[in-house]
C-alpha cells in the first residue's frame, strides 16, 4: 500500500517535498490568505523588525501572537484570516518574509493547495541553475 503524500511542515527548512520539481511563486497571495499560524522563528525577529524600522519588542507586540501550540510566535492575522502583512496583493515584508512563507509550496503545503496556488513547476535542475534553490 502506497503512503499518502506528505504535506511537510511549515517548520521545514532543509526538506524538499518534490526532489524533481521546484515551484516558482507567482505572488498570487493564496497562501497569505490561508488560515493558520505563520511561524516566526527566533532568528527571523531582528531581520523583520529592522526591515519595518521597529525594535524587536515593538514588532513582537504589534505583529505577533503565541502560536496555537504555544511553542513560539506567529504573525497575527486579520479577521478574514489573511496575514497581517498582506496589503492588497503585496507582502509588506516580502524581502525578509519568514522561512515558512519562503518554503511554500516546496517545503510544506496543504491538501488541495494546487487548486488555489498559481506557483509554476520547473525542473529542479533548472531551479538550481537559476539560483532559486
Amino acid at each position: 500500500m502506497k503512503a499518502p503524500p506528505s504535506h511537510g511542515s511549515p517548520g521545514n527548512r532543509n526538506v524538499d517535498l518534490d526532489p524533481d520539481r521546484f515551484y516558482v511563486c507567482q505572488r498570487c497571495t493564496a497562501c497569505c490568505k490561508w488560515p493558520g499560524d505563520v511561524r516566526i522563528e527566533e532568528d527571523e525577529i531582528a531581520r523583520i523588525a529592522g526591515f519595518l524600522n521597529l525594535t524587536e519588542v515593538a514588532f513582537m507586540e504589534r505583529y505577533t501572537r503565541l502560536r496555537g501550540n504555544r511553542q513560539g510566535l506567529s504573525l497575527i492575522e486579520k479577521a478574514n484570516h489573511e496575514c497581517i502583512m498582506l496589503e492588497g496583493n503585496s507582502c509588506l515584508i516580502h524581502p525578509v518574509k519568514p522561512e515558512q512563507c519562503r518554503g511554500f509550496p516546496n517545503k510544506w503545503n496543504f491538501p488541495g493547495w494546487r487548486q488555489v496556488c498559481e506557483a509554476v513547476p520547473i525542473p529542479m535542475a533548472e531551479a538550481t541553475d537559476r539560483g532559486l534553490v
